[in-house]
């Protein structure tokens, strides 16, 4: 029986764009090279709101403010379920620093499947790109 991960991405803003991370080399082929929201897994005793805040911070030294809730999809990987919970975030700095990622951009909703994503994050950016307004 697969297992279930727990993760938080966060779709951070910053005038009407929304940061995409890009991952190095991974053992799992599917997301190796690929784009994402930055976030990770859920830890005992963490709440999502928690957990987004504290990947963020150890991902890019990014300070952010965890927003509402955006959608939640769950995704079956070759080894793997994930049920991906994503929350609007604002920065509350302007500086950050790439730690675990090899890349980065700002995209336009309608600039979002210009780059390639990993699988799980699919249905999010197509709920994305019907927001008329991202702030």
């Amino acid at each position: 029986m697969k297992k279930t991960l727990q993760v938080v991405g966060a779709i951070i803003l910053n005038d009407g764009k929304i940061l995409a991370v890009k991952r190095g080399a991974n053992k799992n082929s599917a997301v190796a090279y690929k784009y994402e929201f930055v976030g990770g897994k859920i830890e005992d005793g963490e709440t999502p709101e928690s957990a987004l805040k504290r990947e963020v911070f150890e991902e890019m030294d990014y300070d952010v403010e965890v927003g509402e809730k955006f959608m939640e999809v769950l995704y079956e990987y070759d080894d793997v379920y994930v049920n991906l919970q994503t929350h609007f975030c604002t920065p509350l700095s302007e500086h950050y620093v790439l730690k675990e990622h090899i890349d980065h951009k700002w995209l336009l909703p309608s600039e979002l499947f210009s780059v390639e994503w990993a699988p799980a994050d699919t249905d999010i950016l197509r709920r994305l790109q019907n927001i008329k307004s991202l702030k």
